[in-house]
């Protein structure tokens, strides 16, 4: 962005967040960060999205607003409570968020979603105009747009973001620890679709849509999905080692519960939205991608 900005961000001590705001800031962009704490430096703003409280005060004048923040879907076994939990952080927030950008009217609110939005897809691809699904976390990416949709005349995206790709955290960073052993393989038959994207392109893809006049759901993934045997494969070659130890389906639905669906359930993303917008990606196939963050 050639102008600096004011831009406030929600979530900005998860994965994406720590890269997104130190990108930002480098980009000479002021980055306030939601805390939930009282404040303790001029960058926060408080907000509880429990209660819905937000400073509006202290958001008045931002350019954007980004709302990244809720629970990991993969941080602890899917009991009542934990699925609850997911739900819960992302309404909750994303509806006191909403109320804010109603009041604020920023020039674009850019919200979190996931790919879950689409349940099981097998083997058919999907683009941002293909139904919901109907598996729970389909469910709660719709609850979760839904509160999105609250906010009215100002630009709104709905990233549905993929697997994201970073050796120091998410999917990657868990599975980096086995491969080294040579004890890494496939998960349940490989014949699983997986939408992935780096974290790299990820930061890029969401500066992107700060500028361009995109608005709706946007897939955040590679253009190029693969399948979970030939994403093994590619991990495997990137670090030099086999990939002889597969992970059957029922050892990972009795380790992981609900969560396994998401693991051995398969979807074909395709980010029709980003390509239609002009965006090239760095990092577009998986093999150059692993190979570049092997190597970080």
């Amino acid at each position: 962005m050639s102008v600096p900005q004011r831009i406030a961000i929600t979530g900005a001590s998860g994965l994406i967040g720590t890269a997104l705001v130190g990108h930002l800031k480098s980009e000479g962009h002021t980055v306030q960060r939601f805390v939930r704490r009282p404040v303790v430096a001029p960058d926060e703003i408080q907000w509880d999205p429990k209660t819905g409280y937000v400073d509006i005060e202290a958001l008045r004048g931002v350019d954007a607003i980004i709302h990244l923040a809720g629970v990991g879907v993969g941080d602890k076994r899917w009991s009542k409570k934990y699925k609850s939990e997911i739900l819960n952080s992302r309404l909750l927030g994303t509806t006191a968020i909403a109320h804010a950008v109603n009041e604020v009217k920023p020039q674009v609110f850019i919200s979190a979603s996931a790919i879950g939005w689409y349940g099981e897809s097998g083997n058919r691809s999907v683009i941002e105009s293909d139904r919901v699904g109907d598996d729970f976390l389909a469910a709660v990416c719709r609850e979760w747009e839904g509160a999105a949709d609250l906010v009215t005349d100002v630009r709104t995206v709905k990233i549905r973001t993929g697997l994201v790709l970073d050796p120091t955290g998410g999917a990657l960073g868990k599975m980096l620890p086995l491969f080294r052993l040579g004890l890494g393989g496939k998960l349940g038959n490989g014949k699983q679709w997986w939408s992935w994207i780096t974290l790299h392109d990820v930061i890029r893809a969401i500066t992107f849509l700060l500028e361009k006049n995109v608005s709706g759901p946007v897939n955040l993934t590679s253009p190029n999905p693969v399948t979970n045997q030939e994403f093994t494969s590619a991990l495997a070659r990137a670090m030099h080692r086999p990939a002889l130890f597969p992970a059957p389906a029922i050892a990972l639905k009795i380790a992981l519960g609900g969560f396994s669906s998401e693991i051995l359930g398969s979807k074909k993303v395709v980010p029709q939205a980003l390509t239609d917008a002009g965006f090239t990606w760095d990092y577009p196939h998986i093999t150059n991608a692993l190979t570049a963050l092997i190597q970080e």
